[in-house]
């Protein structure tokens, strides 16, 4: 995530300087576009722009930054501060927004001035860790959301298998943060800065050149954006098929509506959270692989507007989760009507204040509105109780119900029927979960 210079430098090389610091950029985040320079020994920064246009872009980023860092830090405390909010999705959320508001704090505004400048202020300590933090957290971001989108996936399709354990949730997000660090490590290690007469760059000085450092964007760009968007694409849209797809005839419980409405809405929120990722970091890699191919771009006189439009783009997916969270989801628009009750136009009403605290219900392993019996002969026969018919009547009702099983329509319908009532009503999930 650069776009400093990513050549092999040492003293007899430095008379190609300017060749060197035209070629393409590579991917970590932490560099403008270099310029292409005036005779070697004049290391000035060719792109400089009006303090209008400095201006604007320094609004448009100190806004994603303000944003990106609140309301992020607003979402982890609201899942953490409220017992209600501690599930195993947003245990997740809560690692994608420390994620987010991570890059917004320490990448986001340096590599803005440097980006701007084309001059590395910072040392070559911050060189290193600009380099290799934001693959590390966009990785962590990314693959936050993925076990989201298998977990609803397991949830809703095999809903009576076990859900993930607090200590298996812990696990997971380590696993993923040390394949992130391991992934981003290169970045780290072949990181330097150079001293230049009146300038000073930071970019990673990759051992075998630019064939190695595209090889590894490539891959890169394959483990931080294309394959879990693959994967959750398929996910979701099977998760989709599955809640949309049409409701079970015959099946009006208040309860399995209940629980329908929750999970579609759980499902829709994480869809267009994938959506907007999707969208807002595909400038950005296509606009790296287009450098990477064609590198006389970089002589381009706009291409620095180019470039800050596309990081901006993509650095802003990084404040839109807080803005989705609170417009899809009740229980966290009520945690952020909580969080901003100082302000005068904000009222927190008596259930705002209920469904941070309050469950509406805490079903058993047994659903009283459901119960599935399954027979020695394989047959799944489905009744509920509280039609306040006596234990005669039911029994003759089951009885009958057998006999109907053995004709081939009944067998499927009582299938259904039981497929619906573990879908919905299954011993791990409740509604707080997806709510």
């Amino acid at each position: 995530m650069t776009s400093a210079p990513a050549t092999n430098w040492s003293g007899a090389e430095l008379s190609s300087w300017n060749e060197s610091l035209a070629a393409s950029p590579g991917w970590n985040l932490s560099a403008s576009p270099p310029a292409p320079l005036s005779p070697a020994g004049n290391f000035s920064n060719q792109f400089v722009q009006p303090p209008w246009c400095i201006a604007l872009w320094s609004l448009a980023y100190g806004a994603v930054v303000a944003v990106a860092v609140f309301g992020n830090l607003v979402v982890i405390w609201i899942i953490l501060a409220h017992k209600r909010m501690r599930t195993v999705t947003n245990y997740f959320l809560v690692n994608l927004a420390f994620s987010d508001a991570s890059v917004a704090a320490f990448n986001t505004l340096i590599n803005f001035i440097y980006a701007l400048h084309g001059d590395w202020y910072f040392g070559e300590a911050y060189c290193r860790f600009q380099n290799f933090f934001p693959i590390t957290a966009v990785f962590a971001s990314i693959y936050s959301m993925t076990v989201i989108a298998v977990d609803r996936y397991m949830a809703i399709i095999d809903p009576l298998k076990p859900r993930l354990s607090a200590t298996a949730t812990k696990i997971v997000i380590a696993s993923i943060w040390i394949l992130a660090f391991l992934l981003a490590f290169p970045q780290c290690l072949f990181s330097m800065i150079k001293v230049m007469p009146g300038r000073t760059v930071c970019y990673v000085s990759w051992p075998g050149g630019m064939k190695q450092r595209f090889t590894y964007h490539v891959i890169v760009i394959a483990l931080v954006y294309c394959f879990p968007l693959l994967v959750m694409g398929i996910t979701y849209t099977i998760v989709g098929i599955t809640l949309w797809g049409g409701e079970i005839p015959g099946d009006t419980s208040d309860k399995y509506h209940e629980q329908l409405k929750a999970k579609r809405k759980v499902v829709k929120m994480m869809i267009v959270v994938v959506l907007t990722f999707a969208v807002c970091w595909l400038p950005y890699h296509i606009y790296f692989i287009v450098i990477s191919i064609y590198e006389n771009l970089n002589r381009w006189k706009y291409i620095q507007q180019i470039y800050l439009a596309t990081f901006w783009l993509a650095m802003s997916s990084t404040m839109y989760n807080p803005i989705i969270y609170c417009c899809l989801n009740k229980r966290f628009r009520a945690g952020f009507k909580r969080a901003f009750k100082w302000c005068p136009f904000i009222e927190i009403s008596s259930y705002d204040e209920l469904e941070l605290k309050t469950a509406r219900f805490h079903p058993t392993r047994q659903s009283s509105l459901y119960t599935v019996s399954r027979m020695e002969s394989s047959m799944s026969v489905v009744f509920d109780p509280s039609d306040g018919e006596s234990m005669k009547s039911s029994r003759k009702k089951r009885v009958s119900s057998q006999e109907a099983n053995f004709n081939g329509c009944s067998r499927r319908s009582s299938k259904a029927n039981s497929t619906v009532s573990s879908y919905v009503n299954s011993p791990y999930t409740s509604v707080d979960e997806y709510s």
